[in-house]
């Protein structure tokens, strides 16, 4: 019996990955109004795909369907941003936790090599540099965490925070406050500590919130 062949990456999907780097990168900002079809016709395909590709987006949060008024990129208010960063330092406390209890010593050598690239970039100011590696470091607890449902949470969240206008890394001296929390969470992951990994990384992912709306405040009042 012939089960049929296996599909090649649907249209749908990278048509969603084209639409979701687009409105990472701002192309396509907050509150846009998404011309579908402008965007059949830019990549030369049926609005079909499209509207498949608009769902999964939807589904992640990065764009909003209004009935009889189309699709926006969606906008993330400051209370949005609040709510977001409560929820994600419960769940990447709880995988510092979990880090605490499983890292092998193979796992922290790996993770400390991660943290000597956060020395690097802060030490040449090169805060792209800093972000990759931070972005990295938190996904390398995620991994020794070994929970694919916190992982998937953290995941989808952080895709909405990149909806942000705002950078935290922005504000002044948080780079080097953020380098000084990794230092302190990964003494306390290397120790076995796991309600100390917890609460400091807790306390880190709210200071990047705090970091955050001062970045937008000094930007709201420039404007």
């Amino acid at each position: 019996m012939n089960a049929g062949r296996i599909a090649p990456l649907a249209l749908y999907q990278e048509v969603a990955e084209r639409l979701r780097q687009r409105i990472f990168a701002h192309e396509l900002p907050p509150g846009t109004w998404v011309d579908e079809q402008a965007l059949a016709a830019d990549y030369g395909i049926s609005r079909t795909p499209l509207r498949e590709a608009l769902k999964v987006l939807a589904s992640e949060g990065l764009v909003t369907l209004k009935p009889r008024r189309g699709c926006y990129v969606t906008e993330i208010s400051e209370r949005d941003l609040d709510e977001i960063f409560t929820v994600m330092a419960l769940l990447e406390g709880q995988c510092a936790a979990d880090t605490a209890r499983k890292a092998s010593e193979t796992d922290l050598i790996h993770l400390r090599s991660v943290h000597d690239e956060l020395e690097r970039a802060a030490g040449s100011n090169d805060i792209d540099g800093f972000f990759e590696a931070n972005q990295a470091f938190h996904q390398e607890v995620q991994h020794i965490a070994d929970n694919r449902w916190l992982t998937q949470a953290i995941t989808d969240l952080r895709k909405v925070i990149k909806l942000s206008r705002h950078h935290s890394l922005f504000s002044d001296g948080r780079l080097k406050q953020s380098l000084a929390e990794h230092r302190a969470i990964l003494d306390a992951l290397a120790h076995r500590d796991v309600a100390r990994s917890e609460r400091l990384m807790r306390e880190h992912i709210s200071s990047g919130r705090q970091a955050l709306a001062k970045v937008a405040a000094r930007r709201d009042s420039a404007a």
